[in-house]
């Protein structure tokens, strides 16, 4: 009959086997694969980069540019770059980053509060469900 023995469950006492077109079962399986692969979610991240002295018309036009990437669901990443000797203001930094998590409470909600790592102090905001 040009069939193949494939066994389906190898943990099951007694194992289960079929009589199957071996070439057309792995098909079914890939194309199996590749729906469920095509359901799952993509998770994008957005950035937002502030100065230790991001002046407050700056900051708004950037606050406007999270709320969006927010209600298009993405993550956003927020973060303070020093650069030279701007390391000396890192409270300021950090005020700046709790103010932005303040602002957008009602759009997003804080994953990672603001850490330094390097030059960088960086905190995560990750949309709420609509």
């Amino acid at each position: 009959m040009e069939l193949d023995l494939v066994e389906i469950s190898p943990n099951a006492s007694p194992p289960v086997c079929k009589a199957i077109d071996y070439k057309k079962f792995v098909y079914e399986q890939k194309k199996r694969e590749k729906a469920l692969k095509a359901k799952a979610t993509k998770v994008t991240i957005k950035e937002i980069r502030f100065g230790p002295n991001t002046d407050d018309h700056d900051y708004e036009f950037k606050k406007k540019h999270a709320i969006k990437f927010l209600q298009d669901g993405a993550k956003l990443k927020a973060y303070v770059f020093f650069k030279g000797r701007s390391i000396i203001y890192k409270d300021q930094g950090q005020i700046l980053l709790l103010r932005l998590a303040q602002e957008l409470e009602e759009y997003g909600k804080v994953e990672q509060m603001p850490k330094l790592e390097g030059k960088r102090m960086i905190m995560f905001i990750a949309p709420k469900k609509k």
